[in-house]
């Protein structure tokens, strides 16, 4: 081999080795780049700032990490950490590794129905939440991932163009789930999942956290992989107290969790973020008419608002969606005496009235008050300390109903001639599920005139005088705790009579309370037995000689009531022996 090849080779191995080092440097400086997009992108979220590098190793390294609260799929809240979701499939993903934790593990279960639900209404199949699973080694073939550096509370909006779902489905469940994790904070961000616009009234969920919430649609804008670097998902029902009709006709939840002193905690949040300001007592009494402009009219509104103020002598006002801003209407309402208005969502605003004041809900001709009643569980719930009334229009005459609008306006054009007249001379709307009876939605969007002396007649039966806040009592629903020091004693006379006395010292927290009545009640049981008798009484000691055996076991359980319905724990069952 002569000395020019030589030399050729090894010039083309020189320019090979250069040119593999080069690119080989291309490629590091596009990652670079491409990590400095990405990075940046991040920090478009937030100005919390992320070591792209090291997010990117951590979630190919550690995964997906996830541990839910709650035993059911209705009642499940889960907390991630590097919880991804792909802006193309429109899908979440667990990126599964060697240090992945899935908590509860469910397998197949997962998907049935599905892990949890995103919104606070109640295993709706349209709220259901879940994942993909991929291989942490998947990530090499995919869309470099976007990370989003704030904590994340993952959730669905119901239905933002309403104010009661707006207000019971969405913000007091947000609010009172943030409260449980104390790193859902002011500075956490909110992502809505459910596809819809802002709707009408988006400023009330951005006062929720200084940072912007985000939709779905605009996650697109940010990347095709987005991944959370600590989110939590769901939301806790604990706040509902309604439920719409899906399953069974509409009504109060079975269960109710919430007392009127959460509900006036939110509205002490929510009014602070408003900027309204509760200056002492108002310098004069007022009635609040809650005026509706589009469907659902008072058509004698002007006469009502007279007759109101000449006969509770206050100021009687109206207001509207359309021609006051939010915080005027909170700040009016948080002040007023009585709220009047017709059926509506803007009924939720009541939760902002004062303690004392009074709630007139107004029923349009063949609904029955008794079938709709989430602003009257709402106002009667214990430490709401508001006074609710219903009032419905009886007499057809007075009412104006739409027959050629649209069906989801009330009208009934579309149903043939005979369910048309059976709807038209029905005189109430029968039980019925959500969300599209067609006699429901006639009887719903129509137009009132109201009976003045009626309503006023209604109003009269509970407000004897003149309507007006109140301070609440802080004792009036408070609970008893445990008798104490509880004792037993017995006595045999002969074969065939046995006395027992049971003695016990006043629950711990009484004497710092003014209670009306205090009892107590004592169940005793013969053991072996499967029926117990039950005692009511005034005093801590009583002895006992009715059906007492000599020479027989005897279980007791005492505890205090309060005001006939406040009923306390009972103390540790004793065993008195005669």
């Amino acid at each position: 081999m002569n000395i020019a090849s030589v030399f050729n080779a090894l010039l083309v191995c020189v320019l090979a080795a250069v040119l593999w080092k080069y690119i080989k440097l291309r490629e590091h400086v596009f990652m670079l780049e491409e990590e400095l997009v990405l990075t940046r992108q991040s920090q478009e979220l937030s100005q919390v700032r992320i070591d792209y590098h090291a997010a990117l190793q951590a979630l190919v390294e550690d995964g997906t990490r996830m541990v839910c609260t709650g035993r059911m799929h209705t009642d499940r809240i889960c907390r991630f950490e590097s919880l991804c979701y792909s802006t193309e499939a429109e899908e979440f993903v667990f990126f599964h590794s060697n240090s992945s934790v899935m908590l509860p593990n469910l397998g197949s279960r997962r998907f049935q129905p599905a892990l949890l639900d995103l919104s606070s209404v109640e295993d709706h199949n349209t709220q259901y939440f879940n994942f993909v699973e991929l291989p942490a080694a998947a990530l090499k073939f995919m869309p470099k991932p976007v990370f989003v550096p704030d904590v994340a509370l993952i959730v669905n909006r119901f239905n933002p163009d309403n104010l009661m779902h707006i207000f019971h489905d969405d913000l007091l469940p947000i609010f009172y789930t943030m409260q449980q994790f104390p790193d859902l904070d002011m500075e956490s961000r909110l992502f809505f999942m459910e596809g819809w616009g802002e709707g009408l009234h988006f400023e009330l969920y951005r006062l929720l956290s200084s940072k912007q919430p985000l939709l779905r649609e605009q996650l697109k804008t940010l990347g095709r992989l987005l991944c959370f670097t600590k989110s939590y998902v769901g939301l806790s029902k604990i706040t509902t107290w309604y439920q719409y009709g899906f399953v069974q006709p509409q009504g109060p939840k079975a269960n109710i969790l919430v007392s009127g002193n959460e509900i006036r905690q939110f509205t002490k949040f929510m009014m602070e973020k408003l900027n309204v300001t509760l200056e002492g007592t108002p310098s004069e009494e007022y009635i609040i008419v809650f005026s509706r402009t589009i469907n659902r009219l008072i058509l004698n509104e002007a006469e009502l608002i007279l007759a109101l103020a000449q006969e509770f002598q206050m100021k009687t006002i109206t207001v509207s969606i359309e021609d006051h801003t939010f915080s005027d209407i909170v700040r009016l309402i948080s002040n007023a005496s009585m709220l009047v208005s017709m059926h509506g969502a803007q009924l939720v605003m009541s939760l902002f009235l004062p303690r004392g004041a009074t709630v007139v809900e107004l029923f349009p001709y063949a609904i029955n008050p008794e079938h709709y009643t989430p602003y009257k569980t709402l106002a009667t719930l214990p430490g709401m300390d508001l006074q609710y009334i219903a009032w419905q229009n009886t007499e057809k005459e007075n009412t104006m109903t739409y027959p050629d609008r649209p069906w989801d306006q009330g009208g009934i054009a579309h149903l043939d001639k005979a369910e048309q007249d059976r709807i038209i001379k029905s005189s109430e709307v029968p039980r019925h599920l959500c969300c599209r009876n067609p006699e429901w939605l006639f009887r719903i969007y129509q137009d009132t005139k109201i009976n003045i002396a009626s309503l006023i007649q209604v109003i009269r039966k509970t407000v004897k005088s003149k309507p007006g806040p109140k301070r609440q009592k802080w004792t009036s629903g408070l609970y008893p705790g445990k008798v104490r020091d509880a004792k037993c004693q017995t006595s045999v006379q002969g074969t065939s009579e046995a006395k027992l006395s049971v003695s016990w010292q006043i629950p711990w927290n009484l004497k710092y309370l003014k209670v009306r009545e205090v009892k107590y009640e004592v169940w005793i049981q013969e053991q072996g037995e499967n029926t117990y008798m039950p005692y009511i009484l005034s005093h801590q000691n009583h002895t006992f000689s009715d059906s007492i055996k000599p020479f027989t076991n005897y279980l007791v359980w005492i505890r205090c009531i309060f005001n006939k319905n406040l009923l306390g724990p009972f103390a540790d069952m004793l065993l008195c022996s005669t």
